[in-house]
């Protein structure tokens, strides 16, 4: 199973963590962890190079993990990191409806 945590203070998104793969089928022919991937991975790399975000970035692909964690950033960052990670939210939340035996969604609001 794959577990994904998502951490929000006052309605934004500042982490979210990704571990395990999700055993929908063996590994390189599982599409909901090829699903699950894709959707945050992009998310990343709209915060990195649309956002113009840097943010504490770390993946293990042996425990199949990936963890980002944003800092201070302007306004205008933030309004377009928020964009990106709400949307990112909703095709995690649409994977986790369709697939929530291999995907487990943890939201955390105001975490700080």
């Amino acid at each position: 199973m794959t577990s994904v945590v998502i951490s929000k203070v006052k309605g934004h998104v500042v982490s979210v963590q990704c571990e395990g793969h999700s055993g929908y089928a063996p590994e390189g022919e599982d599409i909901v962890c090829a699903a699950l991937s894709s959707v945050i991975q992009t998310a990343v790399l709209g915060v990195f190079r649309v956002a113009g975000v840097n943010a504490d970035y770390r993946t293990d692909e042996d425990k199949g993990s990936l963890s980002f964690t944003l800092g201070k950033m302007t306004e205008r960052e933030r309004h377009d990191c928020d964009v990106i990670l709400e949307t990112m939210l909703l095709g995690v939340e649409d994977l986790y409806e369709g697939f929530s035996a291999f995907i487990k969604l943890e939201v955390k609001d105001d975490v700080y």
